[in-house]
């Protein structure tokens, strides 16, 4: 299984995805907010550490990804122009993930009031 986990209340992680909701090869992402309570429960049944809202990941088969290496993995999903951002494993991932926080910092400030509508096929995607 493969989920993008996002802040449910923030417009510009609710716009990123709709980017891979408009843009993916095939239909296998998921998607949960990290406020659901199916986030909450997987992120302990994976004991993993409690969630940063501030933070992107990315669940994919039996890995979790965060920030900058789960962005740049999910283009692998995403159709031609996207995938060609993949071009970003180049640079080292302490400065992606430093360029990853400052806008994470303004990630409210970047967009406001945006809730994703997916369409009644990928509503099934989206994990409660």
């Amino acid at each position: 299984m493969k989920i993008i986990f996002f802040d449910g209340d923030c417009g510009f992680c609710n716009k990123s995805v709709q980017v891979v909701l408009n843009n993916e090869k095939t239909h296998e992402i998921n998607f949960a907010a990290l406020q659901s309570d199916f986030a909450i429960n997987f992120f302990k049944e994976q004991n993993l550490p409690k969630a940063d809202m501030s933070t992107f990941y990315f669940w994919n088969e039996a890995k979790m990804l965060q920030k900058s290496r789960g962005a740049l993995k999910i283009l692998s999903f995403l159709k031609f122009p996207w995938a060609l951002l993949k071009i970003g494993y180049l640079i080292p991932n302490y400065l992606r993930d430093k360029m990853y926080d400052f806008i994470a910092k303004r990630r409210t400030k970047l967009s406001t009031g945006f809730c994703v509508l997916p369409s009644p096929e990928q509503r099934n995607r989206f994990l409660k």
